[in-house]
């Protein structure tokens, strides 16, 4: 987790790879949104061409967008969109395009694609297989508020649990974003996205949109079948959000998962045959690892010249706890830093969750996140409030609590923000199935029954396991059900549960 805990939630292939409305509920239809006219109808057509950096052999096909920047001036200023393809490779059998939105809000679609592509072999056999940079993401105007080595000294910074203190440094991160970014902050919402997916699905030239969405993609789906129910196509949400729930009870409810997730792994590691590195029962590798954390908020170390925090540390832990495939290399980064004093697992794993290129330089991740989450609410919880989540926390949590108090990050936001995205209905779409994992840190499963209910056109699909993301974790049961769904329209048994 970064000092700023931002509720970052990107699939687990991700992170290995690089309540339903009442009566009184707010009405949106794609005609007519918050003011906005209709989308136009008329399709524009997509140049496809190679990929910077990408050789042709690899089989991607790269190509821009081009949308309103505000969708109430559809004749105004426009932003390009990013987008990247692999095109099926059974040609006569082919359904259509696959569109991903692998997570964040924030994480670049073109990026995790192109890393990976090969985990969705089986879904390209008939689907082109698409992906892009949402608003204000990276290759699609991406927001930057402050350059590398000013990200990289925020990023590494403790979250203060005094008041004047944390209230300082997210106000300098805030003026910073709309010093560099204002012009765009505005209109990075999650309601501007979905209008941007049905700009995508006409210019790609299918009828329907089918769509696989991980995380924060499950949002933004939802919000696309709530608005376009009859383009709605096959559509996949693995790992869902709530969007009704407000960022105060996100942050207490990842905190939660985080640190239950993080009890599961120290169980896992003392069970062992050989034994865990940290300590021979869970009390004694829990101490070990929480002395670590309280010798670097002391005494912060270093690795390869860069300085290793308490945060970088937290960071680190969080970064592992999405894919239970990752723990043995928390495992070497914990041993190694107890023992040797080394920690560049640490530092690794922490560059992972933060975004960091091998050149040093940083995606948009840690700054179009805040960015999509202050316009996704009107709320504007203070810090003082989020301050004292934390202490609250403390108690149960001692590594992640503190990390509440960026939660109060959007009562400092320049921009204000709107709600409507909020209302989720897919009445008259087709079936959505929504995946739930029971051990999810960042999504926790009780998110998913209550994004079924409130779809009202979804069936729900649960794993029993542990991780972020259910779908190409090696679990034959997911696996299965969403490429039967995906490849041949075969909704899975309702209430279908997989182990």
């Amino acid at each position: 987790m970064s000092p700023k805990f931002w509720h970052i939630a990107i699939s687990g292939i991700v992170a290995l790879a690089a309540t339903g409305c009442g009566p009184g509920r707010t009405e949106i239809s794609p005609t007519r949104v918050d003011g906005v006219s209709t989308l136009d109808p008329s399709p524009q057509s997509l140049s496809w061409g190679a990929c910077e950096g990408v050789p042709s052999s690899a089989g991607f096909q790269c190509a821009t967008l081009k949308v309103p920047l505000d969708y109430a001036k559809p004749g105004g200023e426009s932003i390009g969109l990013a987008l990247v393809r692999r095109p099926a490779s059974d040609r006569n059998n082919r359904i259509g395009s696959l569109v991903f939105n692998f997570g964040g809000p924030g994480g670049s679609g073109v990026s995790t694609l192109l890393d990976a592509a090969g985990a969705f072999s089986t879904l390209n056999r008939r689907y082109d297989l698409v992906s892009f940079d949402p608003r204000g993401v990276d290759r699609s105007s991406g927001i930057r508020c402050l350059n590398s080595a000013e990200l990289e000294r925020y990023l590494a910074s403790e979250p203060s649990a005094d008041t004047a203190e944390e209230t300082h440094l997210l106000k300098g991160f805030a003026k910073a974003c709309e010093q560099n970014a204002g012009h765009i902050l505005p209109y990075v919402g999650t309601l501007n996205a979905a209008r941007d997916l049905e700009a995508m699905r006409a210019a790609l030239g299918d009828r329907h949109l089918n769509y696989l969405g991980f995380s924060y993609g499950t949002h933004l789906g939802a919000l696309y079948a709530t608005l376009f129910p009859k383009q709605s196509g096959r559509m996949v949400l693995d790992s869902a959000l709530d969007p009704s729930v407000g960022m105060m009870e996100t942050a207490r409810t990842q905190i939660r998962g985080f640190q239950k997730a993080y009890e599961n792994y120290l169980a896992a590691c003392v069970k062992q045959p050989k034994g865990c590195p940290l300590g021979k029962t869970t009390s004694a590798a829990n101490t070990a690892v929480l002395k670590l954390i309280d010798r670097l908020e002391a005494h912060p170390a270093e690795a390869g010249g860069r300085p290793v925090t308490a945060t970088v540390a937290r960071t680190a832990v969080a970064q592992a706890l999405y894919s239970q495939m990752a723990w043995p290399l928390l495992t070497e980064a914990l041993h190694q830093a107890i023992t040797k004093n080394d920690m560049s697992g640490l530092q690794a794993l922490a560059d992972q969750y933060g975004g960091r290129q091998p050149d040093g330089s940083y995606s948009t991740l840690q700054m179009s996140l805040p960015s999509i989450l202050c316009a996704d609410t009107t709320a504007r919880p203070s810090i003082e409030e989020a301050e004292k989540v934390a202490r609250d926390l403390k108690p149960d949590s001692p590594i992640f609590a503190i990390t509440a108090a960026s939660s109060g990050i959007c009562s400092v936001w320049p921009v204000p923000g709107e709600a409507t995205n909020k209302h989720i209905d897919a009445s008259g779409a087709n079936p959505i199935v929504v995946v739930g994992v029971t051990h999810d840190p960042a999504t926790p499963y009780q998110w998913a029954p209550a994004l079924t209910a409130q779809l009202r056109s979804a069936v729900l699909l649960t794993l029993k396991g542990e991780g972020h993301g259910a779908y190409g974790q090696n679990n034959p049961c997911i696996d299965n059900a969403v490429n039967s769904y995906l490849l041949e329209g075969k909704v899975p048994a309702k209430g279908l549960v997989c182990s």
